[in-house]
């Protein structure tokens, strides 16, 4: 077995198949971290949202007055329940701020 290669698979016993190192699929992606993708767009389409993503504060002399979340709302403030929800009628009073 030549030095530096990737072990996937040993058997212990003769004929009994693999039991020690077991890999399922990462021995034929094994260089996948080091493809360099190239533009922003193609890691886009992999799911990876680019970095300067989310907020609308600085970087521009007219932004977002409040903080917002990666999807565009209002990051703090905005009431999220709905206003009738089925278990209403089981809140007796609200919590104090």
């Amino acid at each position: 077995m030549p030095l530096g290669m990737a072990i996937h698979n040993i058997e212990i016993t003769l004929g009994k198949g693999g039991q020690l190192a077991r890999v399922a699929g990462l021995l034929g992606n094994v260089g996948v971290n080091q493809k360099s993708l190239g533009r922003v767009r193609s890691k886009h389409w992999l799911g990876k949202r680019l970095p300067s993503r989310g907020g609308g504060e600085g970087r521009a002399p007219i932004g977002r007055k409040k903080p917002t979340t990666p999807w565009g709302y209002p990051a703090l403030g905005r009431r999220s329940r709905k206003r009738n929800k089925y278990s209403d009628n089981l809140i007796l009073h609200r919590r104090s701020k």
